[in-house]
């Protein structure tokens, strides 16, 4: 009887150890893959303790050992990307073989960010044009799904895909649009990986060792370290006390404004079906409130320090890359000076666990927060907020081979995610072929470089002037409308004195500069430019790239009280 007990357990058992025994590898390992041309090919996974592994592609043979604790890693000689995409295979072999087929050589790009990254292209405001398009089968799409994990984890889910009208519907919408310029303008393979999460921090996406190089972070360590000690406290008190609030909140919401709310969307369609039927225009839907949202789950919440690095960056750092782009800031928009640490924190970070540092300073491109939100009707005094932080953006360009994408003239103020998401992508492209790959182009618009006072009058010079500095209307947010009117003067700029209050200033392009000057300051100190969470601005060059928004102070807090 016990020998017949034993006998199942002994199977399983041995099953078990001989899965273990096979060679795995990692999901972004895998057929459909693209692997960076011209750099050296870290290949890795796992296998039996002291197995040794051979990896074979295009005539390399390269052998490794499993270390103690079953992990490999080997690197491969780099190959570059044929010129007729002709698809390649890589055999990794121990005790059993896998073979890795359909794979191309090209260019490899990580997606990062919250929200706006994380926008599918089925969303974007012209998908039903440019979607028949995007049969690129020389465009690889891996999506990386939401997780969080407090220590570095090994592998994420996911497969590589080609990309076709349909699969890239629930792709990123902006890392779609940047791949397809960078595919089209080198005629190289471009794979593009997907890893964002909306509504998330930057120190989400940044390692503890990364947050603790910083003395200004140690906040953020406090957090991690407090929810990795205290987790299963952390738990109790929200099933006992942050959830019930949450369903008494949301059951009260629903009894009054979700059932105003349903009322009032019940008249709009009522009028709009009445207006479809007599032929007339439909009126404009009411905006409505979202109801309260559950809070996340203490070993499920996004919002804490490293937990995503941890979970959708770090199992995939050993690969090689060319860069990286980031769309992300509104969730740091409430700590905007403290993003000028954190953020080149983050990229200094990355660079630094990836491949173990042997990428060295790749490339990475973000977007700058577009303008949203509420027109201000005055200058806006503070260093804070949206302003504030796309400041923090810009001052991150004094990181080597890093590029930003100004959008200050293609958003939205009532809605936070922009539709136009091609032109965001279009214009992280040019940053990249410029940045790291060369190309000679104009990749930038109008980029504050230095200021000089000659009497009552502001005079601004800029790098970026391209083919020289214009006035001009922003691009259509919608697909198939025009572009607005062009005013014949510029605005947007304010300028200040002594006392450090700004006012509306006169502005005009004089060659390649900008002469700025108000009647109310007699004595320039200060010139701002869409200083605003949603400003009217509208520099450009010639290129139609519009000037990033800057501030030529570095004064903190409001302006004084004025004397009357």
């Amino acid at each position: 009887m016990i020998r017949k007990l034993l006998a199942p357990a002994a199977l399983a058992m041995a099953i078990g150890l001989n899965s273990y025994a096979d060679v795995k590898l990692p999901a972004v390992l895998s057929d459909n893959m693209v692997i960076q041309q011209d750099k050296p090919i870290p290949v890795w996974g796992w296998a039996d303790p002291g197995e040794a592994i051979t990896v074979t592609l295009e005539g390399q043979k390269v052998t490794g050992t499993a270390d103690d604790k079953g992990n490999f890693l080997v690197k491969l000689n780099p190959i570059k990307a044929a010129a007729d995409a002709k698809p390649i295979e890589m055999t990794v072999a121990g005790k059993n073989s896998i073979t890795i087929k359909n794979i191309l050589a090209g260019e490899v790009w990580v997606c990062s960010g919250q929200s706006n990254m994380g926008y599918t292209f089925s969303a974007a405001h012209n998908a039903s044009v440019e979607g028949p398009k995007a049969d690129k089968p020389t465009i690889r799409l891996f999506k990386v799904p939401l997780k969080t994990a407090l220590t570095p984890q090994k592998d994420v889910q996911g497969k590589w895909e080609l990309c076709t009208p349909e699969s890239v519907k629930n792709f990123t919408a902006v890392g779609y649009f940047f791949g397809r310029d960078i595919n089209k303008a080198l005629n190289l393979p471009v794979g593009l990986i997907n890893t964002s999460w909306g509504g998330t921090p930057a120190e989400a996406w940044t390692t503890v060792e990364g947050l603790k190089s910083e003395p200004a972070l140690a906040n953020y360590v406090k957090s991690y370290e407090n929810t990795a000690t205290n987790l299963q406290a952390i738990k109790a008190k929200y099933k006992d006390e942050v959830l019930p609030k949450y369903e008494a909140d949301l059951k009260k919401w629903n009894e009054t404004e979700g059932a105003a709310q349903k009322a009032l969307m019940a008249a709009w369609q009522k009028e709009a079906a009445a207006a479809k039927a007599a032929g007339k225009e439909a009126p404009a839907q009411p905006k409505l409130k979202q109801a309260p949202r559950r809070p996340n789950a203490p070993d499920n919440n996004p919002n804490v320090p490293s937990v995503l690095n941890n979970a959708m960056i770090a199992p995939l750092a050993p690969l090689a890359i060319r860069g990286a782009i980031w769309y992300q800031g509104e969730s740091n928009a409430g700590q905007a000076k403290l993003y000028e640490t954190l953020f080149p924190t983050m990229i200094k970070d990355w660079r630094r666990q990836w491949a173990k540092g042997d990428q060295g300073d790749f490339g990475f491109y973000w977007v700058q927060l577009a303008n949203y939100m509420k027109r201000e009707t005055d200058p806006v005094q503070s260093e804070a907020g949206w302003p504030g932080l796309r400041d923090a953006q810009s001052k991150t360009l004094a990181l080597p081979n890093t590029g930003q994408a100004v959008i200050i003239d293609i958003g939205e103020g009532d809605d936070i995610h922009p539709k136009n998401k091609d032109t965001v992508g279009q214009r992280l492209a040019l940053s990249a072929l410029k940045g790291t790959y060369g190309k000679d182009i104009v990749s930038s618009g109008p980029t504050y470089q230095s200021m000089s006072v000659d009497g009552n009058k502001a005079i601004l010079k800029f790098t970026n002037v391209g083919g020289g500095l214009k006035i001009a209307a922003a691009p259509p947010i919608r697909l198939n409308t025009e572009m607005g009117q062009a005013l014949d003067h510029l605005v947007g700029f304010s300028i200040a004195g002594e006392d450090k209050k700004f006012v509306w200033a006169n502005a005009k392009i004089e060659g390649d500069t900008i002469v700025v000057s108000a009647d109310s300051v007699k004595e320039p100190k200060a010139v701002r430019y869409a200083w605003a969470n949603n400003p009217e601005a509208n520099l450009y060059n010639k290129e139609g790239l519009p000037a990033s928004p800057f501030r030529t102070d570095d004064w903190t807090g409001s302006a004084p009280p004025q004397k009357k």
